[in-house]
């Protein structure tokens, strides 16, 4: 067997792997397009609905969309840099009075996340040093390129089929069988509206729908122009072979 035959999928893969981490963290530095989601999914509206129906917190149905979009901000930066900051977020009602915005369950929850988002940038400088070690052998050796259509159809039909069977099976089902598989059993992680103001910020799972579709359209643009260019630079490559 040539080197070469296991190097191209470990290349093609782990370029695959860190343009969704690349994808990821551009999202995250945006907020998610938080902003963007709060006027398509309607948060706002959702707030003003479930806010006054909160068993634990008063007072967050009164306060602005400004003061909503920076507490997803901070929520969003403390999962990213900073967990133990999730406890100290605060909303400010109409009345000037400051009230914690997540209940312990909900902190203990945004905690798992950041654990999990930990292990994805973990992954995503794997995938980096994977792909130049990949790419640095292959240049070496001489490798000819295979036919980026061939590449662009087999990922492409893969996640084709994996979106398929998302919404055969029901994306709500699958949102809730990943959680169920990723994070501890002994750790609350559904939370209903009139308990969560996390939730009701979120309008969850709705904006985890946005979000993954973003995700999924800033991959795949990221993943096309960056394979586009590998063509195009192999080809030029002085130590490639044609």
């Amino acid at each position: 067997m040539r080197l070469s035959s296991v190097l191209w999928p470990v290349f093609f893969l782990c370029h695959w792997l860190l343009c969704g981490f690349i994808a990821w963290h551009l999202l995250a530095k945006v907020d998610f397009a938080y902003p963007l989601a709060y006027q398509t999914l309607d948060i706002e509206q959702h707030i003003q609905t479930y806010g006054p129906q909160n068993r634990y917190r008063d007072g967050f149905a009164d306060t602005h969309t400004e003061q909503h979009i920076a507490l997803f901000g901070e929520i969003n930066r403390a999962i990213h840099s900073e967990p133990n900051a999730l406890a100290s977020i605060h909303y400010t009602t109409r009345q000037g009075k400051k009230e914690r915005l997540l209940r312990n369950d909900e902190v203990i929850h945004l905690k798992d996340v950041a654990h999990l988002v930990e292990l994805v940038y973990r992954a995503g400088w794997v995938s980096l040093i994977l792909t130049l070690a990949s790419a640095a052998v292959l240049l070496f050796t001489r490798a000819s390129l295979p036919k980026a259509l061939n590449v662009i159809a087999s990922f492409t039909g893969v996640i084709a089929l994996a979106c398929v069977a998302v919404f055969m099976i029901g994306p709500k089902k699958v949102f809730y069988t990943l959680h169920t598989w990723v994070f501890p059993p002994e750790h609350p992680w559904f939370f209903y509206y009139q308990d969560s103001l996390m939730t009701t910020l979120m309008k969850a799972p709705d904006l985890f729908g946005f979000i993954a579709v973003l995700l999924l359209v800033v991959w795949m643009a990221l993943w096309g122009i960056s394979l586009l260019a590998i063509v195009r630079l192999w080809r030029r490559a002085p130590t490639a072979t044609h």
